[in-house]
């Protein structure tokens, strides 16, 4: 059986793609660098993180965006006639006043693992655009067109426009086609394709939370008129209907069902096997049940499906809930070598599941500087969303015990390092060795950011000049830290910390995303000082169930 989610943590917006024997699944990234991570599988149980598509940060630069803004919902296709990957990609610039303000791109590649072209700019009509190409050798772009008029509703409609790869642009300006298959409103993820003699459209509806679902629609034509799916929708977590084309409001926790394992299920694309078998995958989310909070953020999801004689998307276990368990493919068992649970930084590269925010990592970030450690240079604050040194990974279960050894020789107060759990700039837990104002003595401090308030602890304690070890334990709801001059007796710092609290739910400033943990270094007076990490050592039960 498959174990639901495939991807544990943050993994919003999966697009699924087949080359060969290789399936490969792009998802939403945001404001952290590299951007768009790519899995990949052969028997669609077993992934592997393979690569990024976006790694350059200067294209797109995403400094000084907001939390939650930048890489959406990417689109990944694969064009037999050209032998090209495409990539459809938006970068969200702004919503304030709720306008969208984003812009949409296009890439390919001849590999999954590039070298990717030069953007095309699209449009920014809206966002969630991707790509079809039609078998007659045209291709076509559906986004979400986001509708700002106050006598219309919001977010919008699905919109349609023909994109010529001679000139590298739209032909034309997006028309509507599609209203949804349900009247759960927020519409939004489109996905076209075609099967037959139909043009199948696939959306979501009802808003990226609660009452999240997947609806279909099919047409004889590209341009429509698309006709709804009877059993609309045919995957979510909450299977009665509602009407809320009023509401723009996405989290809708109204329609949590207690009922099934995974929540908020939506925002999927499906794949077909030369056996002809029918996988989808869509996200979804595990949320602290009590307080209806997602630490892990978005995740990603996999459902076996098939398609019924009169030529509809069904759930292979029947109905419209998604599952938590799934029947694995007949495909060949191809598994991937287990990923071991410390980094000790000795190899020439870096990890591949590293990132940052808004900025690759290795502008600030050395392997290379001190043998067997990572060095990181510190520049601004946690709470920047400029030029942060944080190196990090996604948080994949809260049950997890993560754990450090940092040696670092702080002159000023500005200076900074230590042990992260952040979820955006504005919330944050920062376990860090740094200097007391007066006199100048090495201390070991916690600030816990919330919703932008600072809280210090009262009583740091004095510390030596050696390293320190350095541990953070997520036990469920509960965060402890905790540290020690070696790597056992340790001893505890701070308070107990409500882990729901790094969660797109409670965060004020950001949303969509998920929490991370990783390494920092902040030299918020000249960006020059430096700290060397000996290993990061995470060790995290995935297994067990969040309640």
């Amino acid at each position: 059986m498959i174990q639901n989610p495939i991807f544990k943590g943050f993994n919003p917006d999966p697009c699924i793609v087949r080359k060969g024997e290789d399936y490969y699944v792009a998802v939403s990234s945001f404001e952290w660098f590299p951007g768009i991570p790519v899995y990949h599988s052969r028997d669609l149980k077993n992934w592997q993180l393979l690569t990024h598509v976006l790694q350059d940060d200067r294209h797109p630069d995403l400094r000084k965006l907001p939390s939650a803004k930048g890489i959406w919902a990417p689109s990944l296709t694969y064009c037999e006639e050209e032998g090209l990957f495409y990539v459809v990609y938006g970068v969200m610039n702004s919503m304030n006043a709720r306008y969208f303000d984003v812009d949409n791109y296009l890439i390919t590649a001849p590999e999954i693992t590039g070298p990717w072209s030069e953007p095309v700019y699209l449009h920014s009509a809206g966002f969630d655009a991707s790509i079809l190409h039609d078998t007659d050798g045209r291709k076509w772009i559906v986004s979400l067109e986001w509708e700002t008029r106050a006598e219309y509703e919001k977010p919008g409609a699905i919109c349609l426009v023909e994109y010529s790869p001679e000139e590298k642009a739209i032909v034309g300006f997006p028309e509507r086609i599609w209203h949804g298959g349900t009247d759960r409103g927020c519409i939004e993820a489109p996905h076209l394709t075609k099967r037959g003699d139909y043009y199948y459209i696939m959306t979501a509806e009802g808003g990226t939370g609660y009452g999240h679902a997947i609806t279909m629609g099919r047409a004889k034509n590209v341009r429509g008129p698309y006709v709804s799916d009877p059993q609309n929708p045919i995957l979510t977590s909450w299977p009665q209907n509602f009407n809320e084309r009023h509401d723009a409001n996405h989290l809708k926790p109204h329609y949590f069902n207690p009922q099934t394992y995974l929540q908020k299920a939506g925002h999927g694309s499906y794949v077909e096997t030369p056996q002809g078998e029918v996988y989808l995958v869509h996200l979804c989310s595990r949320p602290f049940r009590d307080e209806l909070r997602c630490t892990l953020g978005r995740e990603t999801a996999i459902q076996q499906m098939y398609w019924t004689e009169d030529n509809w998307l069904r759930l292979k276990a029947g109905g419209n809930i998604a599952q938590h368990y799934v029947n694995e493919s007949t495909l060949p068992h191809w598994p991937f070598a287990p990923t071991a649970p410390t980094d000790h930084f000795d190899g020439p590269e870096f990890d591949n599941r590293f990132y940052a925010p808004r900025i690759d990592f290795r502008r600030f970030a050395s392997l290379q500087q001190r043998a067997g450690h990572v060095t990181l240079r510190g520049q601004e604050s946690l709470s920047s969303t400029n030029n942060v040194s944080l190196l990090a990974k996604k948080l994949t279960s809260v049950y997890a015990e993560i754990t450090t050894a940092v040696e670092f020789s702080p002159q000023v107060y500005q200076h900074s390092a230590g042990l992260v759990l952040y979820y955006d700039n504005m919330n944050y837990l920062y376990l860090f060795k740094t200097i007391t104002q007066v006199g100048g003595d090495a201390q070991l401090s916690v600030i816990h950011m919330e919703n932008g308030q600072r809280h210090d602890l009262a009583r740091p304690i004095a510390v030596d000049a050696q390293p320190l070890f350095l541990k953070m334990n997520i036990e469920g709801r509960v965060i402890t830290c905790s540290w020690s001059y070696s790597d056992e007796d340790y001893q505890p710092i701070g308070e107990s910390y409500d882990t729901s609290t790094f969660s797109d739910e409670y965060s004020q400033y950001g949303e969509f995303t998920g929490a991370f943990f990783g390494l920092a270094c902040v030299d918020s007076l000249l960006h020059r000082q430096t700290a060397c990490f000996d290993f990061l050592r995470y060790e995290a039960d995935e297994i067990r169930s969040i309640d």
